[in-house]
């Protein structure tokens, strides 16, 4: 095991910046969906409507706890700290039950190519975080 007093590399910071900035993205998102006004919603497509208009309380709920816990990850990894990896944890299983609703419940809108990405790519990056905070501690990087 390495002393925790270990210099992170460049990368480090460069991936703990990224990661930051995409999950700001990821609150933003939720930002809009949740303050999503009359207006706004009036002028999406029909199927949009009626998904955004019966998403439940606990979707709505995963979403928030999914970006807010990576972003709070991610500002935690910058100050190298340990817990961040249980932050990280966290926002995973949040994006999973998100997304379990998303692609297997909900029947208004239609899972298109660009979703599946985005699904992809979303717990992609989540699972890499919880790799890559506990191969910062194992490094000594963080504790």
């Amino acid at each position: 095991m390495t002393n925790s007093t270990n210099k992170p590399t460049p990368t480090f910071w460069i991936i703990g910046i990224t990661t930051l900035i995409w999950n700001i993205m990821g609150v933003s998102a939720y930002l809009s969906q949740a303050y999503m006004t009359d207006a706004i919603l009036k002028a999406l497509p029909k199927a949009d409507q009626m998904y955004y208009s019966n998403v439940p309380a606990w979707v709505t709920a995963a979403f928030a706890i999914a970006v807010f816990a990576g972003t709070l990850g991610c500002i935690i990894l910058l100050f190298r700290k340990k817990w961040a990896l249980f932050l990280f944890i966290l926002s995973l299983i949040a994006v999973l039950v998100q997304f379990v609703y998303n692609f297997f419940i909900q029947d208004y809108m239609e899972i298109s190519l660009i979703n599946l990405i985005m699904l992809i790519m979303v717990i992609g990056i989540a699972v890499f975080l919880i790799w890559y905070s506990k191969k910062s501690k194992e490094n000594g990087w963080i504790s």
